[in-house]
């Protein structure tokens, strides 16, 4: 439980010291002052970062880069857009083309990153030897296998396509883009261990190539959700709108993504708090939501209570 706000416990005290030090070694090491970008979501964990970076490194220009995609939700762009206003490390990108026709062009997420992956090659070129395996219609020594309710898709074509490059067309590409173009190639992150899967088995908050030079620097990685709060508290963040009542959200990231395991649980939440955008979720990634529903999987197979229509592309 996080202590009042002015007050700090000793545990509270010795992590902050740590994460400090810890972002003074590696500037000293990979001079991240001049290498270095912020990866910066709008969410909680991006904006401890900014704001811990500043506590470490005093007056430094590191740019904070948010990557306005168009899913994003709206109040964290308000919030992102009020800080820029204030800070002019604060840069905002877009994408090269709207996410609607990227969608429809390179296919929509379902299911999850290494599902969407298998099944864009089971699209292209039916059931290979690694489709099979994926099936267990093959041995095979994968951890990760198709759930047997989704089956019937690899025994039929749909009339959309699945892939997982939304995230490499959104968010990789026009970032990789301002690398080259501004000449830093280390990317601080707000990733934590804590938030469960793949984060799991990152094992240091210092990631480099072959060639030992910092390519990813994670903070944040060992803290967990008690610190970050009292961090909040003590030091009085403003973080954005959506993680204060009413609306008290968790996590933020893309609104209605497909890959969210409580993608449910986010959207009953919109209908209340956030209706309109919960309407543009239901719009614009509708094929993936109608196939959840058809198959009553992450989504149960109830009607959708809203009309279609045309998904607003500057929302």
């Amino acid at each position: 439980m996080a202590t009042k706000k002015g007050t700090k416990n000793m545990d509270y005290e010795l992590t902050l010291f740590d994460r400090i030090e810890v972002i003074k070694t590696a500037n000293k090491k990979y001079d991240l002052e001049h290498n270095a970008y912020i990866s910066f979501s709008g969410g909680k964990d991006s904006t401890i970062v900014h704001h811990l970076i500043d506590m470490a490194l005093p007056n430094n220009r590191i740019p904070r880069v948010f990557i306005n995609t168009g899913i994003e939700y709206n109040d964290i762009v308000a919030f992102v857009k009020k800080m820029a206003e204030k800070d002019d490390r604060f840069i905002i990108l877009k994408p090269s083309v709207p996410v609607k026709p990227m969608l429809e062009k390179y296919g929509y997420p379902f299911k999850s990153k290494e599902f969407a992956n298998i099944y864009a090659v089971y699209q292209r070129s039916g059931k290979t030897k690694s489709v099979r395996k994926f099936l267990k219609e093959e041995p095979s020594s994968r951890k990760i296998v198709c759930p047997a309710v989704l089956k019937p898709l690899f025994e039929t074509q749909l009339d959309f396509k699945i892939s997982s490059k939304c995230c490499d067309k959104m968010k990789k590409e026009p970032i990789h883009k301002w690398e080259k173009e501004n000449h830093r190639s280390v990317s601080i992150t707000g990733m934590r261990n804590s938030e469960g899967g793949q984060r799991l088995t990152i094992k240091g908050c210092i990631l480099t190539d072959d060639k030992g030079n910092l390519k990813k620097f994670h903070p944040l990685l060992k803290v967990d959700d008690a610190w970050e709060d009292e961090f909040v508290s003590v030091e009085n963040i403003q973080l954005c709108k959506l993680y204060y009542p009413p609306y008290n959200f968790q996590r933020t990231g893309c609104k209605g993504c497909p890959y969210n395991l409580k993608l449910a649980e986010q959207l009953g939440t919109m209908m209340v708090k956030l209706p309109n955008e919960r309407m543009q979720c239901e719009a614009l990634w509708k094929p993936s939501y109608d196939l959840y529903r058809k198959m009553n999987y992450r989504l149960s197979n109830q009607m959708n209570i809203f009309e279609e229509g045309d998904y607003d592309e500057k929302n």
